[in-house]
């Protein structure tokens, strides 16, 4: 099989390229730099950007199936930029394509794209998509899943899987944030009811994308249609996040903010960056506050039913592993601050 994989670089990306060269699949990515760990893999690697038409042709011609997982992430920035990363791109890579008769596209989605800044608790995949969203990132991920599942037809299948907080071993977006705003004293607990959130390790993610390619075909169950997938058992998202803490040997969070005053707080923070034009996002968001304090956790059958899903690795293995990980290194995880 002969398969590209946008974004391979990243942290899902990678670890999705490690999980095809482990089944004997000729693997390509398309990133906007070199990576050297990449080139020692045997990667092939074409650089370019997804809005980039001819560049995304390019890297698709040949293959059998893409999986698209490439995306602008965050909770800040113009929404020109996500629009054009997440929306553009993905309308790029649909058309590569049809272009060069790929018949699968698995396309990493999110479950923010059902977001409207309220509890989510035990949802499946029939919750709408808001009239509001909350977030630029979610708007163009919705609006990117909604072609990919627009696109899907006899000769063209595609799926989009909708992972909740990625984490383990080679992390370099989540769990780095969460220590280097630990150790620097700048997390609080927001909120004082308890909620309830859904997490996915990275093997399961993985495990969860290579299940969906083995199954999608045109015309098959799992065509045109949109799964999420998590570890299955929702956890309390500040016992999780102190135990990820715990594991990179960051310091707990201990100290509390009520959500109200973390949103005017975040308000404030939001208006002081624009001011002064600072790069990189604002010490807090209102999007961050709204994901804080509200449960997300989902039905996930309908992933174990049509895709024969199930997480691998428990949550309580993958803890011990990302534990051993950090404890190999001989230190703490040591991050800057963003």
């Amino acid at each position: 099989m002969k398969a590209l994989v946008t974004g391979g670089s990243g942290f899902l990306g990678n670890a999705l390229v490690r999980g095809l060269l482990a089944r004997g699949a000729e693997v390509r990515s398309f990133c906007r730099n070199d990576h050297a760990e990449l080139r020692q893999l045997g990667v092939r690697q074409l650089r370019g950007d997804l809005a980039d038409a001819p560049a995304v042709a390019a890297a698709v011609a040949g293959c059998d199936i893409v999986f698209h997982v490439a995306a602008k992430a965050g909770v800040w920035g113009p929404y020109e930029e996500y629009h054009r990363a997440n929306v553009i791109g993905t309308e790029n890579v649909i058309a590569a394509c049809r272009r060069h008769g790929v018949s699968r596209l698995v396309y990493t989605s999110s479950p923010s794209v059902v977001f409207d800044g309220k509890d989510m608790a035990g949802m499946d995949e029939s919750a709408p998509y808001p009239a509001r969203f909350v977030a630029h990132y979610s708007k163009s991920k919705a609006l990117a899943e909604q072609k990919i599942k627009a696109a899907c037809n006899g000769r063209l299948a595609t799926v989009a899987l909708r992972p909740h907080l990625i984490w383990g071993p080679g992390d370099n977006h989540l769990l780095p944030r969460l220590a280097a705003r630990a150790t620097a004293g700048q997390l609080c607990r927001i909120g004082t009811q308890e909620k309830l959130i859904d997490t996915i390790y990275i093997d399961n993610a993985v495990s969860a994308h290579l299940l969906a390619a083995d199954r999608l075909e045109p015309g098959s169950p799992v065509a045109g249609k949109a799964y999420f997938i998590s570890q299955g058992e929702p956890v309390e998202v500040w016992t999780m996040i102190n135990r990820l803490l715990q594991a990179a040997g960051a310091p707990p969070v201990d100290r509390s903010l009520p959500a109200s005053l973390a949103m005017v707080l975040a308000w404030g923070f939001e208006i002081i960056h624009r001011l002064r034009r600072a790069p990189g996002e604002p010490r807090l968001t209102r999007f961050a506050v709204r994901e804080l304090s509200s449960s997300h956790w989902f039905n996930i059958n309908a992933a174990k039913r049509d895709l024969g899903y199930a997480p691998v690795v428990p949550t309580e293995e993958g803890l011990r592993r990302l534990r051993e990980h950090f404890e190999s290194r001989g230190r703490a995880l040591q991050a800057t601050l963003p």
